[in-house]
């Protein structure tokens, strides 16, 4: 599993306006980062996916769109996997 996620890594961090990534299990543990994103704030992007989850019982997972001064992190939970990507938003 290891090498699959690794190589989906790679390449979202290698697209366009990419400027960091980060996988983190359920519990929030980091499976892997890339770039700008940092494996310490996988535990608070996954509570935040469960949080938003919540919102709407019984639907999809939301995206979640966190927007600064200087970036925007988009969250995104999918069978327990939260995926973050983080964008310039210039390039976004």
């Amino acid at each position: 599993m290891e090498k699959p996620l690794d190589k989906c890594l790679d390449e979202i961090s290698h697209s366009a306006g990419v400027s960091g990534v980060l996988c983190a299990d359920g519990q929030g543990l980091c499976l892997g980062v890339r770039g700008k994103a940092s494996a310490s704030s996988s535990g608070t992007i996954a509570a935040l996916a469960d949080r938003a989850a919540m919102l709407e019982p019984g639907s999809q997972d939301p995206v979640i769109l966190l927007e600064g001064d200087n970036s925007q992190c988009l969250v995104h939970r999918n069978n327990g996997i939260t995926l973050a990507v983080y964008k310039s938003p210039e390039t976004s």
